[in-house]
């Protein structure tokens, strides 16, 4: 793994450093033209369920608890593998940047999916 994976909010400006920018968001994010995000993929089969993004939102699951869940849905998730796989590629020419809309970003499904795959990255290469 030549590069890094980027996160990055919709909401900031385009860099060409972006590299590779996959939108990691089951919801279009509100107020972007599709044109206007410089996305090269949605990759809205990895996402967390709706009910786990659901009870996160409304405060009925801790962090941990979502991240938890979260993890457990990309295991069991063939489209989640298969995004691992093209990450590991891409990474080797380019930066790859998961672009999501979450307000904090300290907390947020795009930090556990990218700690998921620097894991299936370590993985890979072994």
């Amino acid at each position: 793994m030549n590069h890094e994976i980027l996160l990055k909010r919709i909401y900031e400006p385009y860099e060409k450093q972006d590299g590779y920018r996959g939108l990691v968001d089951r919801l279009w994010p509100r107020g972007i033209k599709k044109d206007a995000a410089h996305l090269d993929e949605w990759a809205k089969a990895i996402t967390p369920s709706t009910e786990i993004r659901k009870l996160y939102h409304q405060g009925e699951m801790p962090f941990d608890g979502f991240s938890q869940a979260y993890i457990e849905e990309l295991n069991q998730n063939e489209a989640a593998a298969g995004f691992a796989d093209k990450c590991h590629s891409l990474l080797e020419s380019q930066a790859l940047t998961l672009v999501y809309a979450a307000k904090n970003e300290q907390e947020n499904h795009a930090l556990v999916l990218r700690e998921w795959l620097r894991l299936q990255m370590r993985v890979h290469d072994q």
